[in-house]
């Protein structure tokens, strides 16, 4: 074999150093992590922001390039799976599927559903149909692939054949696997949303921000995936940049409560701030719940339910809809006990039900809401007390 050809196969064109290659394979995927939450994620299924044409189409021609997956069928499965969340017909739902299979075979659960016509006919619309889009990256995407296996090769000789595997598997492990699967299994919850999604990591820097994933569910047409203060979402520092460089136009935001004194009467400005913030709200509720839940726990130590309720702060401020049974059997030995923590999930239960409750009218809802705040306050529950406080002082 001649010298220049073993050269080649060693060393490629570049003649990077072993360093420079994972250097080089680290930016590489993390532009496609970064294309895939901006692009098709924020931009393309929940329309959170618009993206200039140029900016738009690099993401779509790099996303061809590293992924080979198409913009509407990608958007459709993902829309599906908020729409159908953690229902027989969620795409790939651990509690459907098994987390270890939505872990290690997410991408094969994302082409199943990617081929059922009627998802896309459905939950497809709105997505690039351009002439490049119906000519070369909807019809061919498998030459965008094979075209960076080209370039690997050529930029690294035989160490590309490496560097393009971790590429084409980046976005299968982490996006379809890990975000799908254990950020619906692990993790922490800001919100009590009507799923089991999670947020991984507090700092969203690895999967693009796609780790404050029960953040996402709560708010899925937030541009921004951070909602506390100590949360990181990378994705969101290049919206930012992108929009500094008008490359970028976001439309819509997770709400960050604000605050005015107190209202004495509840009023419709009151009722159409707290509807804005009503995760936050119960967020908050959750909070001081658990932390009667610790209180109660300590007033009870001398009894046996006292470790019953020291054990019920991980699940007693949940939505009782999401309670198993036997969550439910030992809710009632608690408030047995406990007319403090029976009182405050009941009035958690009826506060969740005045927003989903459409039939009333404005009237009503502002007099349900009154009675409310007047019977926490009037309870002798200090958590009742906080959460009517808070709820009577946010701002529109």
């Amino acid at each position: 074999m001649p010298d220049f050809l073993i050269a080649f196969l060693a060393d490629g064109l570049s003649g990077a150093s072993a360093g420079q290659i994972v250097l080089y394979t680290l930016i590489t995927t993390h532009v496609t992590i970064a294309a895939v939450t901006i692009f098709l994620h924020r931009c393309q299924a929940h329309r959170a922001l618009d993206l200039h044409p140029i900016a738009s189409h690099f993401f779509r021609f790099w996303l061809w390039l590293t992924t080979g997956m198409v913009t509407r069928e990608w958007a459709a499965v993902h829309r599906k799976h908020h729409a159908r969340v953690e229902t027989d017909d969620d795409p790939h739902s651990p509690r459907r599927w098994g987390l270890r299979k939505v872990l290690f075979e997410g991408a094969e659960l994302y082409r199943r559903e990617a081929a059922n016509a009627e998802t896309l006919q459905r939950f497809g619309q709105g997505t690039p149909d351009d002439w490049i889009e119906r000519k070369l990256y909807s019809r061919r995407p498998e030459l965008g692939v094979a075209l960076l296996l080209v370039a690997d090769l050529a930029l690294f000789g035989l160490a590309g054949l490496a560097v393009w595997g971790v590429q084409m598997l980046w976005i299968p492990f982490w996006a379809a696997g890990v975000v799908n699967g254990l950020g619906h299994a692990k993790g922490y919850r800001n919100f009590d949303c009507r799923d089991a999604s999670t947020n991984l990591v507090p700092w969203g820097v690895l999967i693009g921000g796609e780790e404050l994933h029960n953040n996402h569910h709560t708010y899925p047409s937030s541009a921004r995936l951070s909602v506390r203060w100590f949360e990181f979402d990378i994705g969101w520092a290049y919206i930012r940049i992108l929009s500094l460089l008008r490359l970028a136009r976001v439309r819509r935001v997770a709400p960050r409560p604000r605050f005015v004194p107190a209202r004495p009467v509840i009023d419709l400005a009151t009722v159409q701030a707290v509807i804005v913030h009503r995760y936050d709200l119960m967020a908050h509720y959750a909070r001081s719940l658990r932390r009667a839940c610790r209180q109660e726990a300590q007033r009870l130590a001398a009894l046996p339910e006292g470790r019953l309720v020291a054990s019920a702060r991980r699940w007693l401020h949940r939505d009782t809809a999401q309670w198993t049974e036997q969550h439910r059997a030992r809710g009632a030995e608690i408030f047995e006990v406990s007319e403090t923590l029976r009182k405050l999930v009941e009035m958690r239960d009826e506060l969740a039900a005045l927003w989903e409750r459409s039939n009333l009218s404005r009237e009503q809802l502002i007099a349900h809401l009154q009675q409310w705040c007047h019977r926490a306050e009037s309870s002798g529950i200090a958590a009742l007390r906080d959460v009517s406080l808070r709820l009577r002082s946010y701002a529109g």
